[in-house]
């Protein structure tokens, strides 16, 4: 496998991760890795690329994208049988693609790249983003509304589709790896050196949250206006239950022999209850009590880092990660 901070570095990314820590870390989840859980399948499908996969977004059980290294947009219409390539016109790393209907989406990436497609990820063109520095997350909450972040603390935010882009101030200059909205109002995004931003008025004013963490927080996601989670570094993981005032480290404890916790990517609630999160090394947790306890997901699929998370439906979701892998996970 190769390094995550290698593809990182390689994609652009300035992140300085970490030293390792104790494989056992503090308390707080249960981690129910000895415990029965419900069934989960995982897939591999054809990608028919071996371009690093860094993010996924998925519609329904049929249509989804996939978007990485080298300019690289993966399509598909059938549920993931067959993943096709289609022109990107960019060969810039792109690290995130949001779709807010089966139309209209959005990929980012590395200098600035803003892409938009109207005709459901079949052809894309450049938006003007207004700045060089890498885009790392992005979010549409509206086919008009969305939210980018990236290096040196970047908030990029439309109401116009992308045809603007106006800068939010972060007041950080840390690099912002993830960004995620509940409704117009309150969002958060996360990052470097245990970043977390919170905003309750659109990202007009945003709000530094300190952790006892340094980790750096690779993604953030609310299921409510109260409730949200950010996943990181060498098992980093925290919950806020007062949308954001208060972060509580959930960090999962080892309760097999390991070396150190993986690096957590990407964290995604397909329901309140119903939460999944992956990363290095192939891992992959499922919730199905809203956090309570988390269950390791065993899986002989792939144990190459995951990047990118995305579920049509509480039993159904694809993750996109290192060469070219795209695996189907279903809850059984």
């Amino acid at each position: 496998m190769t390094p995550i901070s290698s593809i990182l570095t390689r994609a652009g990314l300035q992140c300085i991760v970490a030293a390792i820590v104790s494989c056992c870390m503090a308390t707080g989840v249960v981690l129910a890795a000895d415990a029965p859980a419900p069934r989960v399948a995982t897939t591999i499908q054809k990608s028919g690329t071996s371009a690093n996969l860094m993010g996924v977004h998925v519609r329904d059980a049929a249509l989804g994208w996939a978007v990485g290294t080298g300019g690289t947009i993966l399509k598909t219409s059938d549920g993931g049988k067959r993943w096709k390539a289609v022109p990107s016109g960019t060969t810039a790393l792109l690290t995130g693609v949001s779709f807010t209907d089966r139309q209209q989406g959005w990929a980012v990436g590395a200098n600035g790249v803003i892409l938009h497609s109207s005709d459901g990820g079949e052809k894309w063109t450049a938006q003007q983003s207004g700045t060089q520095s890498a885009l790392y997350g992005v979010f549409f909450l509206t086919a008009s509304v969305g939210w980018t972040v990236g290096a040196s603390g970047t908030i990029l935010h439309t109401t116009d589709g992308g045809a603007h882009w106006d800068d939010q101030v972060s007041g950080s200059n840390a690099i912002l790896y993830a960004v995620h909205f509940v409704d117009s109002a309150y969002g958060g995004a996360v990052g470097a050196l245990g970043t977390i931003l919170v905003t309750a008025d659109g990202g007009t004013t945003w709000r530094s949250h300190e952790t006892d963490n340094a980790a750096t927080f690779f993604d953030v996601f609310f299921t409510d206006v109260n409730a949200g989670w950010a996943v990181g570094n060498a098992g980093a993981l925290y919950q806020t239950t007062d949308g954001g005032q208060q972060w509580i480290d959930r960090a999962m404890v080892c309760v097999r022999t390991c070396t150190r916790p993986a690096d957590l990517l990407r964290v995604r609630f397909s329901s309140p209850q119903a939460g999944w999160i992956v990363g290095e090394r192939g891992t992959i947790f499922r919730t199905v009590d809203a956090g309570f306890s988390w269950n390791e997901v065993t899986t002989q699929a792939t144990k190459t880092t995951l990047f990118g998370l995305s579920f049509s439906n509480p039993a159904q979701g694809w993750a996109a990660g290192e060469q070219g892998t795209i695996l189907q996970i279903t809850a059984q």
